[in-house]
């Protein structure tokens, strides 16, 4: 059994999604056994307290200085035995020292498709803006493992969205979440609880 920690910033829609597929049954052979905030206001907290879930909130501005916070978040980390970390809307730059640790372990689901609107400054609706601006035709959403970069790692799993005419940033980040994010990253955990796919089994694109 996959023991997978969410790590989430916000309202949590995409944890409330892999809760979802394992009560389904979408995913299989995998359980969140922990939710991790750096925002004591976030949602994601309540979701995962609703589901049974241990809930953690670690804020940076609880802490004297960064290295005490990221200390701390690597042996909360460390404390649940996780198999999978999962970065779904997680706002704070991960420690190094815990990507080194658990390299091949820990994912990221983003809302556009990588390469594509990424890297530093791309987040929330800053990336559905930006592809408007562009004038794409086409974005979608990226799950992929997380390396020293900045959504520099492999890709695992693309679905394509729409965009159409008439569409403002929240209407394509709400498509983009329903239509792929939501989508590709239980299939992802599932595929990964599964055998399916890790660093040297790379899928293509889907959608």
């Amino acid at each position: 059994m996959l023991r997978v920690g969410v790590m989430v910033s916000g309202g949590g829609t995409n944890l409330q999604a892999v809760f979802d597929a394992l009560d389904t049954g979408k995913v299989t052979n995998a359980q969140v056994v922990v939710a991790i905030s750096n925002n004591p206001g976030a949602y994601a907290l309540e979701r995962a307290k609703r589901h049974g879930v241990e809930a953690v909130c670690l804020s940076p501005k609880s802490f004297p200085c960064r290295e005490d916070f990221e200390q701390a978040l690597l042996e909360a980390v460390d404390s649940y035995r996780l198999d999978l970390i999962v970065l779904a809307g997680f706002l704070v730059k991960i420690p190094a020292k815990m990507v080194e640790k658990y390299e091949g372990r820990i994912i990221n689901v983003h809302p556009s498709l990588i390469p594509s609107f990424c890297g530093v400054g791309y987040y929330g609706l800053k990336v559905h803006e930006a592809a408007l601006k562009r004038g794409v035709k086409v974005t979608g959403a990226t799950v992929h493992y997380v390396d020293s970069g900045m959504d520099t790692g492999p890709i695992l799993l693309q679905k394509a969205v729409e965009v159409k005419e008439g569409d403002t940033p929240e209407t394509l980040q709400r498509r983009v979440m329903e239509e792929a994010e939501w989508v590709i990253l239980p299939e992802a955990i599932n595929r990964i609880a599964n055998g399916a796919t890790g660093p040297g089994r790379l899928p293509g694109c889907n959608g």
